[in-house]
């Protein structure tokens, strides 16, 4: 299985509002994601779709997410978000790059500190919830959702996005008040990891590097 990483050419940023919604129209899978991706096209009708991905927009603007797996399909990071104050994976703003899949490597990237992570191209979930951090209004964060899997051996470092970081087991999960668009993710998540190694086409990030 073959993941993306940094440097590849399908990670140049875009403006192009129909690279966004392409994302978005590939991940509804199912009921829950088609309901997703109705909204936020709706969404992009109303506000235009070039602002889609600027984090001044309202009602809501497209945001990225990273389920950042280890090598093994065993555990996955969770971090402890200093605004938000809850435990939640990896993600953050497109701020105006509609390439949503370099958007939420970036952001996990960045976030966890680790270098050669891969991202599988086609999202995995769509979520559209309400987020009311200090000093803004509640708004709405439109996101769109991928896997992405670590290499061996990599070990987190939070940066000033959070509080705390660190694996977590797929049993511990339940421990990290996760909501339900987070329990729905890691099923999925997991799910996809499952199938990769069950097809014999395990993902893999390679091998932590050096330096």
């Amino acid at each position: 299985m073959r993941l993306i990483s940094d440097g590849d050419p399908l990670l140049v940023a875009s403006t192009d509002p129909a690279v966004g919604l392409g994302f978005v129209e590939q991940a509804t899978g199912d009921a829950q994601s088609i309901a997703c991706g109705a909204r936020i096209a709706e969404i992009a009708v109303e506000v235009g779709g070039k602002v889609l991905a600027d984090r001044a927009t309202r009602p809501g603007h497209l945001t990225g997410s990273a389920f950042v797996i280890s090598h093994d399909g065993s555990q996955a990071i969770l971090l402890f978000h200093a605004k938000l104050q809850r435990w939640l994976q990896p993600g953050g703003h497109a701020d105006g790059d509609m390439n949503l899949m370099a958007v939420a490597l970036r952001e996990a990237t960045e976030e966890t500190g680790i270098a050669g992570l891969g991202v599988h191209p086609v999202p995995i979930d769509l979520d559209i919830h309400e987020v009311a951090p200090p000093r803004e209004d509640a708004h709405l964060h439109l996101d769109v959702r991928f896997v992405v899997v670590a290499p061996e051996g990599a070990e987190p470092a939070a940066n000033h996005e959070s509080e705390h970081i660190r694996w977590v087991s797929r049993d511990e999960l339940v421990d990290f008040d996760p909501d339900a668009g987070l329990e729905r993710l890691a099923a999925r998540a997991f799910g996809w990891f499952d199938q990769m190694v069950d097809a014999g086409t395990r993902p893999d990030a390679g091998s932590r590097p050096s330096g």
